[in-house]
């Protein structure tokens, strides 16, 4: 009975449906999990330990020391005029120890140091908060393309199974000498043909759920993807008010914004170079021998000044590397800005081209049902022939595919114009870039909303088409 009942479970195990996965889950799995997100939350941690590197050069430091020496002969003064006693200048086995502390009073080119690595670090946190914001994007794509794929295949296999039907009753019609032998080639064909297609539509489908699995870092893409969202924004939006937004809320321009004042510290830097640094060092030694003062244990302050007045010319050469890091990065940060106000105009007119095509797709499937269904009227009436209701049902197919298709680009035009403004899944740069833990929202609103851009349930585009009935013999 127990063998019974645990079989019965295996196949009941074995034939439960695949996990569904929504948008907010993979969403949410990534900010977790994604790889290429790890990474780059490591390279923060490793750029945050920057400015304390930069100050280790201007805290104390204390070093100690020790050391044996077994000198080849030992060197003592004998009693005399020096001294009543012995006065031992080298023993033979000499042992002595240090402990030097060392600190930087005025040193004016670890200032700007100290400074720059601050803002490199800030550098690294704009870096990081834009790459995940761009996988972030990229998940979301690739979700709505995964999904998009398996509405495809949905509308595939009905095709099929309405081509089964239609071969079925078209042979046994055959067979009863009703029909031509042309129109049963042509109902074998279009099942043919339908099958290639569903299995190319099934392969495409998968390729899209590993590429989706890779960036969850799932190990196999054993998941189905629920039907997504569309982002109800409007292409409509004030472009000047977006491209303000944009340069005020990407990371990408921050963060060149940010080099252009690093390059300046570190020019700086150079230039304070050519100023004088003062230190104090301490030392206490302790040693086996006493020298001329008796005493085995010492100690000493010292305050030493530095000024470097001619290195061979490496400072004039830094000076000139400076300068053209600058210019350098004042160039990057034009053409980030430059981007951002083309990737915000290019993504409202595609937004805006995705939204017509998608209502002429809506249109083209409505024209084919109708055409579609008065089709099957005249095949009914004996006006129409099978094939211009087999044409009729693969042209209502190939608009379905293709409305699926307007749709996702539809949705991922919205999703693109959001990423261009700074909207996706950005957190404000003002807020603490460090913290992994902080979930911002997947959309805010856009300049002009008083609420964020909606995600509303994406309609499903199901056509209905009735199994016709076999074709009267043909005239």
């Amino acid at each position: 009975m127990s063998s019974l009942l645990a079989l019965t479970l295996a196949a009941t195990l074995a034939a439960a449906p695949p996990p569904v996965l929504t948008l907010e889950d993979a969403l949410s799995r990534a900010r977790k999990e994604n790889l290429d997100l790890k990474a780059a939350q490591a390279r923060l941690q490793q750029a945050d330990t920057a400015s304390r590197k930069a100050w280790a050069g201007y805290l104390p430091t204390i070093t100690a020391s020790g050391a044996i020496i077994r000198n080849s002969d030992a060197a003592i003064i004998p009693p005399g005029l020096l001294s009543p006693v012995p006065i031992e200048i080298q023993p033979l086995i000499q042992r002595q120890a240090q402990i030097e502390l060392r600190q930087a009073i005025i040193a004016p080119q670890l200032w700007a140091a100290i400074q720059g690595a601050y803002k490199s670090e800030r550098v690294a946190e704009l870096n990081v908060e834009q790459a995940r914001r761009e996988i972030l994007f990229g998940v979301a794509q690739a979700y709505y393309g995964a999904a998009a794929q398996a509405q495809a295949v949905t509308v595939q296999e009905r095709l099929v199974e309405l081509n089964q039907a239609r071969a079925k009753d078209t042979r046994v019609r055959f067979e009863a000498g009703t029909v031509t032998r042309v129109a049963l080639l042509r109902a074998e064909q279009d099942l043919s043909r339908a099958e290639q297609d569903l299995i190319r539509a099934k392969n495409a489908a998968a390729s899209a759920r590993l590429v989706l699995a890779t960036l969850l870092a799932f190990d196999e893409a054993d998941f189905q993807v629920a039907p997504p969202p569309e982002p109800q924004v409007s292409p409509k939006t004030d472009t000047a008010a977006m491209i303000q937004r944009s340069l005020e809320a990407r990371a990408d321009v921050a963060a060149s914004r940010e080099t252009v004042e690093l390059a300046r510290i570190n020019k700086r830097g150079v230039w304070l170079s050519y100023l004088p640094t003062l230190g104090v060092s301490g030392a206490w030694r302790i040693a086996n021998s006493g020298g001329f003062t008796g005493q085995s244990d010492t100690w000493a302050i010292t305050f030493a000044a530095q000024w470097t007045l001619w290195d061979g010319g490496l400072r004039e050469a830094n000076l000139s590397e400076a300068s053209g890091r600058i210019a350098e990065s004042e160039a990057n940060a034009r053409k980030a800005e430059l981007t951002a106000r083309e990737e915000v105009k290019r993504a409202q007119l595609d937004l805006e081209s995705a939204l017509a095509n998608r209502l002429k797709a809506e249109q083209t499937v409505e024209l084919a049902r109708e055409s579609q269904r008065l089709t099957d009227v005249s095949f009914k009436a004996g006006v129409a022939t099978y094939l211009e209701v087999a044409d009729a049902n693969t042209a209502l197919t190939g608009a379905e595919i293709g409305l699926v298709s307007e749709r996702l680009q539809a949705a991922v035009a919205a999703l693109r114009l959001l990423r261009s403004v700074g909207a996706f899944e950005a957190r404000a740069l003002d807020s603490d870039l460090k913290d992994p833990s902080v979930v911002p929202p997947t959309l805010r609103p856009l300049p002009g909303q008083s609420e964020q851009p909606q995600l509303a349930p994406q309609e499903q585009s199901q056509p209905q088409p009735e199994q016709q009935p076999a074709p009267a013999p043909q005239q």
